[in-house]
């Protein structure tokens, strides 16, 4: 089985490496950090125009029907170039949400419009620090929703919503769509350590919704959606964790101490190679994922919780040893180190942390061997 990237898959690397070199530079990622976040919509619109919000999405409702390992390209080079776009909120949670359990109606309504960027989505799941179950959820959901969300991506300038809320049949939840322009929705743009992505706290006054999917099946559901982005997520972390490696490289190729290259020195290159066996290790194991996820694999939970503790793993660490190369300069304002830093602990946590897709990875391994041994 040949897990690389076709002619036609490396074509559309080199083709968005070259798009987001030219439009999204780390001047660009500054310039957000320096306003507070500010919704760059001319970069938005440059990334629909260039179709990549509707990559997987079926040509039937205005996409281009491509594969996940096309969106996983484009999620690596994201990554890699440090994107300050609300991308994953919206085709990574919102769009896949619907394609997967939204009705006729309801993909007529929303596909085409997310295809085309001209509206952006987001998954509204958190209420509380701690993991959610159905059991602590205080959300309602129906015809209309009432309670908090915190910490929704992107909450601040998304159109709607995927609202998880509690049901007393089924598993416990449901999933509705939520108009977050109407007046019933309060948003608080929520400060955190990667402005790029931003992030709001909603509050629903008895707001209009629809249902998606059935009554009473939204936590199965969830479960599968979050999934299905935590590939997409530990793709971009990959891109993310191979930019900073660059950039410490070269950093240590330019940089002399005592008449000597710092590369050369036996403690930098030990930095860099470890750096570069977890980078490869993530990346082994995005390749399973986006592999499970095209193919809709019996394994893709597994696949799915491989991909995010690595691609955690892998990111935070080259984002950590970028800045140990550095040296003393690396932490300060000045230097871009920063960047991959913050994004790499908020892309870390973003779909649940580390220790949540341990505990995924865990259950699932021993789920797979109960199964094996009957």
């Amino acid at each position: 089985m040949n897990f690389e990237f076709s002619e036609e898959q490396n074509l559309l690397r080199e083709q968005a490496r070259g798009f987001l070199q030219d439009n999204c530079s780390l001047k660009i990622v500054r310039e957000t950090l320096e306003n507070g976040g500010a919704f760059n919509k001319e970069l938005w619109t440059k990334v629909a125009e260039m179709g990549w919000t509707s990559t997987v999405i079926p040509e039937e409702f205005g996409g281009l029907g491509l594969s996940y390992i096309e969106l996983s390209v484009i999620a690596e080079e994201l990554g890699r170039a440090l994107a300050p776009l609300p991308f994953s909120s919206s085709v990574y949670l919102a769009s896949e949400a619907i394609l997967n359990y939204g009705s006729q109606s309801q993909k007529e309504t929303w596909l085409p419009k997310l295809a085309t960027g001209e509206v952006i989505g987001t998954f509204a799941l958190a209420e509380s620090k701690g993991r959610l179950t159905p059991s602590r959820m205080k959300m309602t959901s129906g015809d209309s929703v009432s309670g908090s969300k915190i910490a929704v991506p992107d909450g601040d300038i998304a159109d709607f919503a995927i609202v998880v809320g509690k049901s007393n049949s089924g598993d416990g939840a449901s999933l509705s769509i939520v108009d977050l322009n109407q007046e019933a929705v309060q948003r608080n743009k929520i400060k955190t350590l990667d402005p790029g992505r931003s992030h709001a706290d909603l509050t629903f006054l008895n707001a209009k919704a629809e249902l998606m999917g059935e009554e009473g099946a939204g936590w199965a559901a969830t479960q599968d959606i979050l999934n299905r982005a935590a590939i997409l997520f530990a793709w971009e972390q990959t891109g993310g964790s191979e930019a900073a490696l660059k950039m410490a490289k070269e950093y240590a190729l330019g940089r002399f101490a005592f008449g000597r290259a710092i590369a050369s020195y036996q403690a930098i290159k030990h930095k860099l190679a470890n750096v570069y066996v977890k980078n490869t290790l993530a990346k082994s194991n995005c390749y399973y994922g986006a592999w499970a996820l095209d193919t809709d694999a019996p394994d893709l939970p597994v696949a799915a919780a491989a991909a995010r503790v690595a691609g955690i793993q892998a990111y935070y660490f080259a984002s950590k040893e970028n800045i140990q190369t550095h040296g003393g300069m690396g932490f300060t304002w000045e230097f871009d180190c920063q960047f991959h830093y913050r994004r790499a602990k908020m892309l870390s946590v973003n779909i649940g942390s580390e220790a949540h897709w341990q505990d995924k990875l865990i259950s699932g391994i021993e789920q797979q061997n109960a199964a094996g041994e009957n």
